[in-house]
């Protein structure tokens, strides 16, 4: 079974690029500049930002759903990404090179499966978690710090 990873759509983040520290910290965000690679992973393009580039640190809401699953948490996104990783069968090295926590998750947004898994196994238990039926979505975390990463689609054909 294959698979779908998606980035974030840059659009809800655009209106923060370039704002100034102090309005930044209006909406809750700071900015980061990468001082090393890998340590900024950007959730918009699903890479790890190079040293010096600049980056929002800013809690998202990545399971909007009323449940008891409703979870935000921090994420970075690099200032100015404007292309959303969206990608078939392959893992991006920004998965790949960490501890992943993938939490499968059903049409009512309740959790119905999940698994660790890092480098090259990532791609095994995605496609694991996908031949349930139950399972219309994945969400991949960062295991160390609990963070969102990307969303996790059967892939269409």
């Amino acid at each position: 079974m294959n698979f779908r990873i998606l980035g974030l759509s840059p659009a809800p983040f655009r209106h923060l690029f370039g704002l100034s520290d102090l309005a930044l910290r209006a909406y809750g965000v700071q900015r980061q500049v990468a001082d090393r690679s890998p340590g900024f992973p950007d959730r918009i393009e699903l890479r790890d930002a190079e040293p010096g580039e600049t980056l929002l640190l800013l809690n998202h809401l990545h399971q909007p759903a009323d449940t008891p699953y409703r979870a935000s948490h921090a994420i970075f996104v690099r200032e100015g990404a404007e292309h959303a990783y969206d990608a078939t069968g392959e893992i991006p090295d920004a998965l790949l090179r960490r501890v992943i926590s993938l939490r499968a998750f059903d049409a009512a947004h309740f959790i119905c499966g999940a698994e660790l898994a890092s480098g090259a196994a990532i791609a095994d238990a995605i496609r694991r978690l996908l031949t349930d039926p139950a399972t219309a979505y994945i969400q991949a975390h960062f295991a160390m710090r609990g963070c969102y990463a990307a969303r996790i689609e059967r892939a269409e054909g």
